[in-house]
């Protein structure tokens, strides 16, 4: 059996993570990936510490940081100085032959090295041409350089995060990147079935802004549909009460009642029974109403049980709820173990693509590549390690 995208051949002249991760995606589909670098690498291959040390295939040892090889996996690399012409050459040789072309340069950046996609659409009109950008190719700041941080606080998830008395807060990793990243696999993918009518390629078109604000999900609808302005909750549902977090005699948990039966058993469970059917509470738009009131009483009991007991008596019970675990935590679980979401290609740990075929296997065997020879030397082989 064959992964999903084997035989698709995929050129990335990507840096940082949302283009990357695109890149990645698609090698653990089954793509062939080559990362075009320049001379220097990728810039994350300098994030750290922590770094991973490793051989680097002739004779010494070769150094990068961790955030590279969470994004780089399966790839091969080689390395490409735009201004060399015969590098420039070797690089168009290689796009007329790809699938995929991914790049994440500001608009405009490519054409003066007729990298940009109606050059290259006239060499493979078979091309599918990803472009990720802070604010897409068209639209008033169509121009303007954007980040991961700067636009989670542009696209409204800052505003949203955080305690309500405190200052707005990002999430812990780079939520954005990591979602436009997904989307450019839905739009490739996608440019690539359309390709399959047409016979043409086409470019796909990813904003970060994009991206960000279209996640918003029912945080926008509540505004759009209902004229209400979304605020900080902390840890709190605008729309679902309860379904926070509470405190425990030893730590905190999460309760998440998405309908009139858990909430019921919640009140068994916590020996609040009255509560079920009193009218402030007994609908979730009455608790929605009464939020105040309903998590205080909520407080009062789960604070004197045991964080370990309470959650077990409340899984028993058919009511969702949860630790709140660290990052080791997470990963040991033993249902994050049982996955096998953690791999550990060449002896690098990492994680795996989520996803799982009936019948394709993922190409998963691959760590992050060495940073790679020059394009305009000879042609690109295989990677040797």
């Amino acid at each position: 059996m064959s992964a999903p995208l084997a035989g698709l051949k995929v050129v990335e002249l990507a840096r940082i993570l949302a283009g990357p991760w695109i890149g990645q995606t698609l090698a653990d589909l089954g793509a062939e990936v080559i990362k075009v670098e320049a001379p220097e690498g990728d810039d994350t291959r300098s994030w750290g510490p922590p770094f991973v040390q490793r051989d680097d295939g002739a004779g010494g040892t070769e150094t990068a940081a961790a955030y590279f090889h969470a994004a780089n996996r399966g790839k091969t690399s080689v390395t490409c100085d735009f201004n060399r012409p015969e590098d420039l050459a070797a690089l168009k040789a290689l796009i007329a032959e790809a699938d995929v072309l991914i790049e994440n340069f500001k608009v405009g950046g490519l054409a003066r090295y007729g990298l940009d996609y109606g050059s290259l659409a006239a060499l493979n009109p078979r091309l599918v041409y990803a472009s990720v950008t802070g604010f897409g190719q068209t639209g008033p700041r169509q121009g303007q350089p954007g980040y991961d941080f700067m636009i989670q606080g542009m696209c409204g998830i800052m505003d949203l995060t955080g305690d309500p008395d405190g200052e707005p807060q990002k999430v812990g990793v780079a939520w954005i990147d990591i979602f436009t990243g997904l989307y450019g696999v839905i739009g490739i993918q996608a440019a690539l079935a359309e390709r399959e009518r047409s016979g043409l390629g086409q470019q796909v078109d990813l904003s970060l802004l994009d991206a960000g604000v279209a996640v918003l999900a029912n945080q926008a609808a509540n505004h759009l549909l209902g004229g209400l302005v979304p605020r900080r909750l902390g840890n709190a549902h605008p729309n679902i009460v309860p379904y926070q977090v509470f405190p425990t005699a030893d730590g905190h948990l999460i309760i998440a009642c998405g309908n009139d039966r858990q909430f019921r058993a919640l009140c068994r469970v916590l020996e609040l029974d009255p509560l079920a059917d009193d009218p402030a509470f007994a609908t979730n738009p009455a608790r929605v109403a009464h939020r105040e009131d309903l998590c205080r009483r909520i407080d009062a009991r789960t604070s004197i049980r045991v964080k370990a007991a309470l959650i077990a008596d409340l899984g028993a019970a058919g009511v969702p709820c949860g630790p709140i675990n660290t990052v080791p935590e997470a990963l040991g679980d033993p249902q994050i173990v049982a996955r096998a979401l953690v791999i550990r290609p060449e002896g690098i740990a990492g994680l795996r693509t989520p996803l799982r075929f009936s019948r394709s296997p993922l190409t998963t065997d691959r760590a992050a590549p060495r940073l790679g020879p020059r394009l305009g030397a000879g042609p690109v082989a295989p990677r040797p390690d």
